[in-house]
């Protein structure tokens, strides 16, 4: 089993800035990619970035230039730094990894959510 705690969700003014987290814990033997999706209410779940444990990124073309995801391997655990948000950023958060087990067997993880509100 492999659990995903997020933190760092909260109100901000538009304009602003706001970092989450999310660290992996559990019987796992490695995390490949780990990435942040987001769904606001009435929308569907969708791909904010992505970041492979070799660095490499992809980003949701509204969030390019604005956010940055990074990861710490050593701690397990990835970060989404996010600068000049807009309302319609407001959503919940939620943390994915996928990887494989000690048992040898892949898995994919969700978090349980961290709501992330842009208002003035």
């Amino acid at each position: 089993q492999v659990q995903l705690v997020e933190s760092g969700g909260g109100l901000v003014q538009p304009g602003g800035s706001l970092r989450l987290s999310c660290a992996a814990s559990g019987s796992f033997f490695s995390i490949n990619a780990m990435a942040w999706y987001r769904q606001a209410p009435g929308k569907q779940r969708e791909l904010v970035a992505a970041i492979t444990s070799g660095g490499s990124t992809d980003y949701a073309d509204s969030m390019k230039g604005r956010f940055t995801i990074s990861r710490d391997n050593a701690k397990n655990t990835v970060y989404l730094q996010m600068n000049s948000l807009k309302p319609e950023d407001t959503a919940v958060y939620y943390c994915n990894a996928q990887g494989e087990l000690r048992s040898g067997r892949p898995f994919i993880s969700w978090g349980q959510g961290t709501q992330v509100t842009v208002s003035s």
